[in-house]
C-alpha cells in the first residue's frame, strides 16, 4: 500500500480524475498528477510531459508567490490594526 505523502493524494478511488501511468496512484487534478510525475518519476518523462510539468510547477510557484504576499499584507494589516486598537485604549 503507497503512503500518504501530500494533500493532492486522494484515498476515494471513486472520486479521482487522474492516475500516475507509473505508480498508479490517483489525484484529485491532472495538475497534481502531473506534478507528481515531474517529481517523483522525472527519468520516465517524455519531453512533452516534462514541459507538463514545468508548466504546473511554474504556475504553482506563482501561486504560492501570491499567497505569500497575501498572506504578509494580512499580517502586516492586522499588526498595525492592533497597534493602533492599543494606542487608543492605553
Amino acid at each position: 500500500m503507497p503512503s500518504i505523502d501530500g494533500a493532492a493524494f486522494d484515498a476515494r478511488d471513486d472520486q479521482s480524475s487522474a492516475r500516475c501511468p507509473y505508480c498508479d496512484r490517483p489525484f484529485r487534478r491532472d495538475r497534481f498528477e502531473s506534478l507528481h510525475r515531474g517529481r517523483e518519476h522525472p527519468d520516465r518523462l517524455s519531453d512533452r510531459e516534462r514541459a507538463v510539468f514545468e508548466r504546473a510547477a511554474r504556475e504553482e510557484r506563482t501561486e504560492l508567490r501570491r499567497f505569500r504576499l497575501y498572506a504578509l499584507g494580512t499580517l502586516v494589516a492586522l499588526y498595525f490594526g492592533l497597534l493602533i486598537t492599543a494606542a487608543f485604549v492605553v
